[in-house]
C-alpha cells in the first residue's frame, strides 16, 4: 500500500465508503453484504456501522437488521444541496430562466417524504403559489414530487405510494392509488412533470430534473403559476427553457464558484437565444 492509499484508509474514509455504499443501493443491505462490499474485516464494519447509526446517518430498515440510509443523513443531504444550489453561479441560472419564462421558478429537493425547497427567484407580484426557500409540500401533488417517485424502481414506487396519505387539497388532487401509479408511469416515459391546480387551486405548474453526472436526481427545477395567466395545456412552453437551464445546473453542481454568476449568466442568456 503506497503512501497515498495509507491516507485514504482511515477511520472517516471507511466510514465514508459505507455511506456511500448504502446510499447507492436500492434496498437495505446487511453489515456482511457492506463488508464483503468494500473489503472490511466483519469486526471493523460492526464497529463503523455502529457509530453511523448512533449518529442517525444509518438506520435499520424497518422489521429487519438490515441498513438504509438514516434521517439525519437525509436531512444533511437536502442542506448540502441546498447550500449548493444557493451559490451565485447557480442562482444566476435560476434568476436567468425565471426571466425568460416570466414566472417565479423553483428548485426542490424530496426529504422525509415531502419536497423541500432550496432556492427560488420571483420575477412578477405574487399571484398564486410561491415557493420559498426552506418551505415543503406533499410528493403526490407537486411536478418534483412526481419526478421523484417516477424514477423509483416499480417496486419502490408502489411501496412508497401505497406509505403515502393521499391528502386531497383541491378538486383535481390525485388520490387515488391507481391513477397516481399511471401518472407516474407516464411521467417517467417524458422525463418532466406537470400539477393541474392538484396542491393549490388556480395554481399549475411543471417541472423538470437536474441530475448528476452519473444521472442521478440531485433536484428538480419547477415553476408555479395562476391559471389565469397559463393554462395548464400551455405549461408545455416552459419545459424547454427549464431543461436548458438543469442542463447548465448539472454540468456547473460539482465545480468550484469561482468565476461567480455574471459568466453564467451570460452563458445562460446565450443559450436562450439559440
Amino acid at each position: 500500500m503506497n503512501e497515498q492509499d495509507k491516507k485514504n484508509d482511515g477511520p472517516l474514509d471507511r466510514a465514508f465508503e459505507i455511506v456511500g455504499h448504502v446510499a447507492g443501493e436500492t434496498k437495505a443491505v446487511s453489515i456482511a453484504e457492506i463488508a464483503k462490499a468494500l473489503s472490511l474485516p466483519l469486526p471493523t464494519a460492526h464497529r463503523l456501522i455502529g457509530n453511523l447509526e448512533e449518529r442517525g446517518l444509518l438506520q435499520k430498515a424497518l422489521g429487519t437488521k438490515r441498513y438504509v440510509v438514516g434521517n439525519r443523513l437525509v436531512t444533511l443531504s437536502a442542506k448540502v444541496i441546498g447550500a449548493a444550489f444557493r451559490t451565485a453561479r447557480r442562482h444566476a441560472v435560476l434568476r436567468a430562466v425565471a426571466a425568460e419564462i416570466g414566472e417565479q421558478c423553483e428548485i426542490g429537493v424530496v426529504r422525509d417524504n415531502v419536497v423541500a425547497y432550496v432556492d427560488s427567484v420571483r420575477v412578477s407580484q405574487p399571484q398564486g403559489l410561491q415557493f420559498n426557500p426552506g418551505e415543503a409540500a406533499p410528493l403526490h401533488c407537486t411536478s418534483t414530487g412526481k419526478i421523484y417517485m417516477s424514477r423509483l424502481s416499480e417496486r419502490a414506487r408502489e411501496k412508497l405510494c401505497r406509505a403515502l396519505t393521499l391528502t386531497r387539497y383541491t378538486e383535481t388532487t390525485i388520490v387515488d392509488f391507481d391513477i397516481l401509479m399511471e401518472v407516474l408511469g407516464e411521467t417517467r416515459k417524458r422525463g418532466w412533470a406537470k400539477t393541474n391546480e392538484e396542491y393549490v387551486k388556480g395554481v399549475v405548474g411543471c417541472a423538470v430534473p437536474i441530475l448528476s453526472p452519473r444521472g442521478e436526481l440531485i433536484a428538480c427545477l419547477g415553476v408555479s403559476v395562476p391559471v389565469a395567466r397559463v393554462s395548464y395545456a400551455e405549461l408545455d412552453r416552459f419545459i424547454a427553457p427549464l431543461q436548458k437551464a438543469a442542463a447548465l445546473l448539472s454540468e456547473t453542481i460539482l465545480q468550484a464558484d469561482e468565476d461567480g454568476g455574471s459568466a453564467v449568466l451570460e452563458k445562460t442568456q446565450r443559450r436562450s437565444r439559440k
